[in-house]
């Protein structure tokens, strides 16, 4: 099947849109991406409702400005889906369905609630085409984390690979997630901590632009270690995986213990660049066999810095994405093409090694364009 999945994620950057032709079980393509930035009153608005979605108690609720950035993200992603096959000069009907994620914006397992905003059902009747959507609540509603959802689409590229085993597919974007694959057990998979959401938000106040370009504050910082040390204190450090997080899970604890007001900006990115590599760092302690490499895509690809820092504290090979022929920002996107059509076809997309979900779990809604 030729899908088309759509990905915003928790950097909230913009919309990645790519192309992928699978069964749902080997991935036969990795097709073309896309990405359609958001502006910065998108970017504000979004900002706006991840606060608003913070007392959410209920799916479908929509307090604030969380109804106007459904609307606009919606329509956004249709935006991004024609793009993308403008470009290429196909159109909607040459597509079996659409993986469209949304946009989350409350994540609380423990409470039993995840909430994407994005409306399906207008978006495959915008289209004219099948749109699977809705991929996380299932998993919650059955006891899992709900996340992350990627697994199973990075053990059927890894079957494609030559890497000694275990490998680990590190996603870097707002919150970071791996997935460990190795040859005789079922994957292992978790979020990890803040991934670049800390660093992003600390660089938009002090300097206006939203993220650390090529990591060149951080590389001309200093990082406070005994800062680093004391969030890496936080319980979630010490819970084996299955785990997931919210984007705004260390905001406030990290708030706490990082005094980034008396930081320089250069300093204060080096602190949180180190941060995301430790955190990542941490994760091995829970697992039977370290990684032999680590494969590495989403926004944190693009920062020579974070790179180096990993590097340095896993001690072990340090690969981005596209060493292997995987798309840095599109591989998120690819991954719920390939989801979209695990829905179509009743395939599990969650299982318990990866979301602690009880027993492997289908998951995701279709919506028709009638």
């Amino acid at each position: 099947m030729r899908a088309l999945g759509l990905m915003s994620g928790t950097s909230m950057d913009g919309i990645d849109a790519a192309l992928i032709d699978t069964d749902g079980e080997a991935v036969h393509w990795l097709g073309p991406t896309l990405t359609l930035p958001y502006d910065v009153a998108t970017r504000r608005l979004l900002a706006g409702a991840m606060e608003d979605a913070r007392g959410l108690n209920r799916r479908d609720a929509r307090p604030g400005r969380l109804a106007a950035a459904e609307r606009i993200i919606t329509d956004l992603h249709a935006e991004a889906v024609l793009r993308l096959l403008d470009s290429l000069r196909l159109t909607p009907g040459d597509i079996d369905v659409v993986g469209f994620h949304g946009q989350t914006v409350f994540h609380r397992p423990e409470t039993g609630l995840t909430v994407q905003i994005g409306l399906g059902a207008e978006l495959a009747r915008g289209l004219g085409t099948r749109v699977a959507a809705d991929f996380r609540a299932a998993d919650v509603a059955a006891g899992g984390q709900g996340a992350p959802l990627v697994p199973v689409f990075h053990q059927a590229l890894a079957r494609g690979l030559s890497l000694p085993l275990p490998l680990a597919v590190l996603n870097v974007g707002g919150v970071s997630n791996v997935t460990v694959i190795s040859a005789e057990r079922p994957p292992v998979a978790c979020d990890t901590g803040p991934g670049n959401a800390l660093l992003d938000d600390f660089m938009l106040a002090r300097t206006g632009r939203p993220f650390d370009e090529d990591g060149r504050a951080a590389a001309a910082g200093q990082a406070d270690a005994a800062a680093i040390a004391m969030v890496l204190d936080h319980p979630f450090f010490r819970q084996p995986p299955p785990k997931s997080l919210d984007r705004n899970s260390f905001r406030a604890f990290a708030a706490e213990r990082i005094r980034l007001d008396a930081f320089s900006t250069q300093d204060g990115a080096a602190t949180l660049t180190e941060l995301t590599a430790a955190t990542v760092a941490a994760i091995r302690s829970h697992l039977s066999e370290p990684p032999a490499t680590w494969l590495v895509a989403g926004g944190g690809a693009r920062n020579p810095t974070l790179l180096r820092a990993l590097a340095s504290r896993l001690d072990r090979p340090v690969l981005s994405a596209e060493t292997v022929g995987w798309s840095v920002d599109g591989l998120e996107a690819h991954a719920f093409g390939f989801l979209a059509v695990r829905t179509v076809r009743g395939l599990p997309l969650t299982f318990p090694t990866t979301t602690g979900v009880s027993a492997p779990a289908c998951g995701g809604v279709v919506f028709d364009p009638s």
